[in-house]
């Protein structure tokens, strides 16, 4: 599989446990796995045979509504890479499917892109795949004060990330992370 450098645009000694439940989250996992919240679940849903029927898969959504200019972005991946035309292609079929279906609520602006390496992990399987790679994770709700970790994914337990900061272990529930990267490792 080749990545693009960037997204472009058209044995444990100690493991600590986060246990606060999350209340009225507004991101949610479906049946695979997937951090969305409603509006992105919705969206993800509706166009993935579009984007199927394209030879991608969508990588993931992230709606981000900011009133009047609200942005929809949409990644999208295959084994032999993405490209700027590939970008083009599925933002006018996603368009078009979006104008048609009427869910959005006002204007917005669609980018489509690839991952790129620094690549958000959207769903259990995207971990999966990426153990052993090193994460900056946001979280939704504070564990020992902190709302940012910097790991290695060391595994995924019962719908849970494993991630390894120096000497210590964390278990992090999903639905706790607002927010996971890949950081590339250039060395």
């Amino acid at each position: 599989m080749r990545w693009a450098i960037g997204p472009f645009f058209v044995p444990v000694e100690k493991v600590r446990v986060f246990s606060a439940r999350v209340k009225n989250s507004n991101h949610a996992l479906n049946e695979q796995g997937k951090r969305l919240n409603n509006k992105e679940l919705q969206i993800d849903e509706l166009i993935t045979p579009t984007v199927e029927s394209l030879d991608c898969t969508v990588w993931g959504v992230e709606y981000i509504s900011q009133g009047k200019h609200s942005v929809l972005r949409v990644y999208i991946d295959r084994e032999d890479g993405i490209n700027v035309d590939l970008c083009a292609n599925v933002s006018r079929h996603v368009s078009d499917l979006l104008d048609v279906e009427e869910i959005m609520p006002m204007a917005y602006t669609l980018e489509v892109s690839s991952p790129g390496m620094d690549r958000l992990l959207f769903k259990e399987e995207q971990y999966l795949e990426s153990i052993g790679e090193q994460l900056e994770v946001r979280l939704n709700f504070p564990f020992e004060g902190r709302k940012k970790i910097i790991g290695l994914l060391a595994g995924v337990e019962d719908r849970s990330v494993v991630l390894q900061e120096a000497e210590d272990e964390y278990l992090l529930p999903l639905e706790n992370i607002q927010k996971a990267r890949i950081v590339p490792n250039f060395g």
